[in-house]
C-alpha cells in the first residue's frame, strides 16, 4: 500500500512520520510544498504518476485563520484550488483521499457537540475556504474521506501548546480567553485515527458507503483558559493565568465560541478508542 503524504513538514506532516514507523506495511511518501505544489495541477499530476498511490493524505493546508482576513485569496488557492487538484488528480489515478478540514466550518451557535450532519456556517475566510475545499472533493470524488479537527498541537511545529511555553518563560502574567469552547486534538493521536482509516478501507470486503465526513479530536472540552491551566499544571510551571472575555482580545477573524466535535460515527464505524485530551497532552509534553 502507498500513501503519498502531502504538507510533510506542517504539524499533521511531521506526526505521521513520527508514527509510520509502526506500519511497516505501508509505503509512505512524504512530500514537502517544495515535493508537491498542490496548487499546481501538473505537478500533481507527475507526482501521483511517480509514486502511484494507493492513498493521499492532504496534510497540507493553508491555516491562519486571522492572515486569511487580509489575504483570502491565498487561503482560496490553496484550501479549495489545491484541494480540487487533489480530489481531480486522485479521481483520474484512482486513488482514495484523506482530507483534513477543521471546526471553524461551524458558527459556533450550538450549545451540544456538532455531528456530521450539522449544517456548516463559517464566519470567517479561513472556515469557508475549508468548506468550499470539502464541497469539491464532494462534487468531484467518490473516494474521499474528510476528517474535520480541532485545536491541533504537537511537539511539533508551532502551535497553542508551544506558544504557553514559550510565553511562561518570558512573562510572569499571562491572559488567555476562557469563553471560547471546544476540544484539543493531539497531532499524533489524529495521525494514527488516519492510519486506521486507510488500513481498514483497504480491506476486500470495506464498504464504499464509509467514504464521507467523520469528526476526529481527543475526549472531552474546555476553555482555551482551561488548556493553558492545564499545560502549565502538568509541567509545574507557576504563573499568574488570568482569564478573560474574547471581547478583551479581539482578532481579525471571530473564532466559534462552541466547536466541540461529536466523535461517535468514528469511533463505531472504525472502532476508535480516542484518548482523553488531558492523557494525551501529559503524553506530548513527555515528548518535549
Amino acid at each position: 500500500m502507498v500513501v503519498l503524504v502531502a504538507g510533510a513538514n506542517g504539524q499533521l506532516g511531521q506526526a505521521i512520520q513520527f508514527v509510520s514507523g509502526n506500519y511497516p506495511q505501508i509505503d509512505f511518501v512524504f512530500c514537502s510544498s517544495n515535493d508537491l505544489d498542490i496548487t499546481n495541477k501538473e505537478n500533481c499530476q507527475e507526482v501521483f504518476t511517480k509514486y502511484k498511490p494507493n492513498f493521499c493524505i492532504n496534510a497540507a493546508a493553508y491555516t491562519a485563520v486571522d492572515k486569511a482576513e487580509s489575504e483570502p485569496e491565498k487561503a482560496y488557492l490553496i484550501n479549495v484550488v489545491g484541494v480540487k487538484n487533489l480530489a481531480e488528480v486522485s479521481k483520474e489515478t484512482n486513488a482514495t483521499l484523506l482530507h483534513i478540514s477543521t471546526d471553524f466550518v461551524f458558527d459556533g451557535s450550538n450549545t451540544t457537540p456538532y455531528s456530521e450532519k450539522d449544517i456548516p456556517n463559517p464566519s470567517g475566510v479561513y472556515g469557508q475556504s475549508k468548506l468550499d475545499g470539502e464541497k469539491e472533493i464532494e462534487e468531484i470524488l467518490e473516494q474521499h474521506f474528510i476528517i474535520r479537527t480541532s485545536w491541533v498541537y504537537s511537539q511539533f511545529a508551532n502551535n497553542f501548546m508551544k506558544t504557553m511555553l514559550r510565553l511562561a518563560t518570558e512573562r510572569e502574567t499571562l491572559s488567555v480567553v476562557d469563553d471560547q469552547i471546544g476540544t484539543p486534538t493531539n497531532a499524533i493521536d489524529l495521525a494514527q485515527a488516519l492510519i486506521t482509516i486507510l488500513i481498514n478501507s483497504n480491506i476486500p470486503q470495506f464498504n464504499n458507503n464509509l467514504f464521507g465526513i467523520y469528526n476526529f479530536s481527543n475526549e472531552g472540552q474546555c476553555s482555551w483558559y482551561d488548556f493553558a491551566k492545564k499545560i502549565f499544571e502538568l509541567n509545574t510551571i507557576s504563573i499568574n493565568l488570568i482569564p478573560i472575555p474574547s471581547t478583551s482580545f479581539p482578532t481579525p477573524a471571530k473564532r466559534p465560541s462552541f466547536s466541540v466535535l461529536d466523535k461517535t460515527k468514528i469511533k463505531t464505524t472504525f472502532n476508535l478508542k480516542i484518548n482523553k485530551w488531558e492523557d494525551s497532552l501529559l503524553a506530548t509534553l513527555k515528548n518535549i
